[in-house]
């Protein structure tokens, strides 16, 4: 696990955040499952009920499998959700964003990140720079799990190209301020506007990122948003 400059780490910000505030009842815990069980049953998955109550999907996930005592306030978003608001087509792009300037910080630059995902390289600058504010959820989610699988393992630098993406990604998120994924707050990644406490840290990882390489889709492309 890496850190930034005194930041908190991902899983340990999340339990400090819940040592500072009331937990839901066990009664609320059970009626948002349910909630969540019947919104399942109508098509939603956990990213877009994640998604329409502005909460990031491991809480969702977290609070359907009773992996974490949830707070007040993730069993009510959860129980305001109803099935004609799920997100079908776009959406915001504020996660997205982070997740990919996150992964800047780790040498990740975004024609290694469009080549593991498949997206145009276009696309993904687009959204690293802020430019596209909302995004599709399949490159959402392929994004996310892409994510999740090197948030804290850096790029590979075999040869003297890789190094150099990797270094001209890092610099760019060293001028940038973009924070590492240590200092992301993953219960508010995908709330619309969230704003990192933290910028720039350097960041080394745990390891070296595996290769990942998807087939161009060309329904990621598009020549407005992302």
């Amino acid at each position: 696990m890496t850190t930034t400059g005194g930041g908190p780490g991902r899983r340990e910000a999340g339990k400090h955040a819940q040592w500072q505030v009331q937990l839901a009842s066990p009664g609320q815990r059970e009626a948002a499952r349910d909630h969540l069980a019947r919104l399942r049953q109508d098509g939603g998955t956990y990213r877009s009920i994640a998604a329409a109550a502005a909460l990031s999907p491991g809480a969702v996930h977290r609070l359907a499998f009773g992996r974490r005592r949830a707070q007040p306030g993730t069993a009510t978003a959860v129980l305001t959700v109803t099935s004609p608001a799920l997100p079908r087509a776009r959406l915001d792009a504020t996660g997205t964003r982070l997740r990919l300037r996150a992964l800047h910080v780790m040498g990740h630059g975004s024609a290694r990140i469009a080549r593991a995902t498949g997206a145009h390289p276009v696309t993904i600058r687009k959204l690293v720079r802020g430019d596209a504010r909302t995004v599709s959820q399949q490159l959402r989610d392929a994004i996310a799990d892409l994510y999740d699988a090197w948030w804290d393992k850096r790029a590979p630098g075999r040869t003297r190209a890789e190094r150099a993406a990797a270094t001209t990604a890092r610099n760019r998120a060293m001028t940038g301020d973009w924070c590492a994924a240590a200092a992301l707050d993953d219960d508010r990644l995908d709330t619309p506007g969230y704003q990192p406490e933290y910028g720039w840290k350097p960041a080394t990882g745990t390891g070296v990122a595996p290769d990942i390489r998807m087939p161009a889709r060309r329904h990621y492309r598009r020549r407005k948003g992302a």
